[in-house]
């Protein structure tokens, strides 16, 4: 589970970086949900709704950077801790990712908690 969990996350910033949608797709189930934070009123759901609104909320690839590590799995889950660093004078955030993942390495869920970091 730890390399599949590690493959997901670093298809999830190639994806990130290049904002294809076929790359953004490739990531999740067709009933996937991605809460972009626990208490998510309005999740994205399926794997078109994930692209639109990735797609409209999405970040350039030159204005951020991303360290991560994986905490730990079980059984599906996985839990990421990331750091967002966005350049220029954007805020930059600590993440913590909660993904599961089925067995063909997609995810069907995903919920991030993201908190500006101070300085």
């Amino acid at each position: 589970m730890n390399d599949a969990a590690r493959s997901w996350v670093e298809k999830y910033i190639a994806a990130w970086t290049s904002n294809e949608p076929d790359d953004i797709r490739a990531l999740f189930t067709e009933d996937a949900v991605y809460a972009t934070r626990p208490e998510d009123k309005d999740p994205w759901r399926g794997g078109e709704q994930i692209v639109d609104r990735w797609l409209t909320a999405r970040d350039e690839p030159d204005e951020w950077t991303f360290d991560w590590s994986l905490l730990g799995t079980d059984g599906g889950l996985a839990f990421v801790q990331g750091f967002t660093h966005y350049l220029g004078d954007r805020p930059s955030y600590d993440n913590l990712w909660v993904i599961r993942l089925e067995p063909d390495g997609r995810a069907s869920e995903f919920t991030e908690w993201f908190m500006e970091r101070g300085v």
